[in-house]
Formats: C-alpha cells, sequence, structure tokens
C-alpha cells in the first residue's frame, strides 16, 4: 500500500537523485574495477584496488578517478527512470490483490533489467572505452617501452569523438556492442535485486502499512546490491573486456561473449 502513495514522478525524481549521488560517491571504485577487469597476465598494472587508485591520481590526478563520469552523470536518470518504471509496471501487471509472489516479483526484476539496457549499454560502452583509454594513458607513462613497440595507443578520445567515431564505423550498433553480455548481467541483477530488497525491506517496516525507517531500507539496499553483483560478477568481467579498447596490451578484440569466455579460460 505504501508504494501507491508515492507518485510515479516522484519515484522517478528520486532514482535520478540518488543516481547522481552513487555515481558521485564511487565513481572511482568503479574505475578501479573496470581496470582490474581488463588487464591481463601480458599487461599487470595494477595489484588491487587501492593500487589502482593511488597509481591512477599519481598519473592523471585527482580528477583521473572521474575519467568517463560525465557519460554516467548525463544518462544515469534516464537509465533509472527506465528501470524504476518497468519494475513498477510489471509488478502492478503480475501483482493480485496487491500481493505479488516471489517467482512473480523475479519476472517483473527481469522486465525491469530488460528493459534498461536501452540506456545501459550505450552508457557503459562510452564509460568503459573512457576509462580504458586512461588504463592506455597510464601505460604509457608507467611502461614507455610499450609505446616504441607500438602496443598501446598515444592518445586519449572524448566521449564525443569516441560517439562520432563509432557512428561512422559501424553505427548505431557501434554504440551497442555487448549488448548480450549487459543482459546477462543487467536481467540477472535485476531479479535477484528487486525481490531481495523488497522482502529485506519489508521486515524492517514499523507498520502493517507504514514504511520502513530510513537505515532499513539503506542496509536493504546495500545486502541486495551486494549479493546481485557478487552473484553477476563473472559476466561483468566478460562485458568490459567486450567493450574495453584493447585487451590487455593487444589491439585484438573478442567475437563475442563465447569467445572471450574462451579465451579468459584458456
Amino acid at each position: 500500500m505504501a508504494d501507491k502513495q508515492i507518485s510515479l514522478p516522484a519515484k522517478l525524481i528520486n532514482g535520478g537523485i540518488a543516481g547522481l549521488i552513487g555515481v558521485t560517491c564511487v565513481f572511482p571504485i568503479d574505475l578501479a574495477k573496470t581496470r582490474l577487469q581488463n588487464q591481463q597476465n601480458g599487461c599487470r598494472l595494477y595489484t588491487s584496488m587501492s593500487d589502482c587508485l593511488i597509481k591512477t591520481i599519481r598519473s592523471e590526478g585527482y580528477f583521473g578517478m572521474y575519467r568517463g563520469a560525465a557519460v554516467n552523470l548525463t544518462l544515469v536518470t534516464p537509465e533509472k527512470a527506465i528501470k524504476l518504471a518497468a519494475n513498477d509496471f510489471f509488478r502492478h501487471h503480475l501483482s493480485k490483490d496487491g500481493k505479488l509472489t516471489l517467482l512473480k516479483e523475479m519476472l517483473a526484476g527481469c522486465g525491469a533489467g530488460t528493459c534498461q539496457v536501452i540506456v545501459t549499454t550505450p552508457m557503459e560502452m562510452l564509460k568503459i572505452q573512457l576509462q580504458d583509454a586512461g588504463r592506455i594513458a597510464a601505460q604509457r607513462k608507467l611502461m614507455p617501452e610499450m609505446v616504441a613497440a607500438g602496443t598501446v595507443e598515444t592518445k586519449s578520445p572524448t566521449a564525443m569523438q569516441l560517439t562520432r567515431e563509432l557512428f561512422r564505423e559501424k553505427g548505431i550498433a557501434g554504440l551497442y556492442k555487448g549488448l548480450g553480455a549487459t543482459l546477462l548481467r543487467d536481467v540477472p541483477f535485476s531479479i535477484i535485486y528487486f525481490p531481495l530488497f523488497a522482502n529485506l525491506n519489508n521486515l524492517g517496516k514499523r507498520g502493517v502499512d507504514g514504511p520502513a525507517p530510513f537505515y532499513v531500507s539503506f542496509i536493504s539496499g546495500c545486502l541486495a546490491g551486494s549479493t546481485a553483483a557478487v552473484a553477476v560478477n563473472p559476466v561483468d568481467v566478460i562485458k568490459t573486456r567486450l567493450q574495453s579498447l584493447n585487451r590487455g596490451s593487444t589491439e585484438d578484440t573478442y567475437s563475442g561473449v563465447t569467445d572471450c569466455i574462451r579465451e579468459n579460460h584458456a
């Protein structure tokens, strides 16, 4: 009943604001995650998240940790709007007398995860390529012999340059490289996250119809998000490597999800 008291526009505004705050707070961790996931045995610059962040600050300055953040800050609001609106839509149409079974909650999450990739895929594509360009720039400064050997690029493109290049070479499909891997990540994530959050949050409600305290919702969101993120992390690694500029120290690219799994398993 509490959900019906909050209008959809209010939910979208709340989701957009939360997304902007989330990007601002955790983007350096996301950048470290991307660079750690993309480096391979042939070229390992970083040993841990803290090592990656320290080297990023030393080579690129403090704002180097926010390389590619503008893309996320621009697109995170429509992404959250689609995700929340889709989840509400599917929950409403799947519910019976205002109640949902766990299976239907998971189906609603599945629908939300599927819809959000419309924005998530190009957003992640541009963000990861910008972050990866920073990794290559770090290689250039930390390992100058690789530049002489011609194994790294010598320029760091902007988001607009990347967008124009992708459109010119591959059309709209260029921005949706890694779509399959994004679906494989976001759909299971939403299937786990939304039902788990809803049920954990309901446990902390003060009354039958009253909202849960803020700290309960916060802890529920952290637990649900952490659980979902751990579950889909292997697919997230695959998505990162598919959407990055280079595979470690070479310019080869993967042909698809199965090729990426095969190459990394080998």
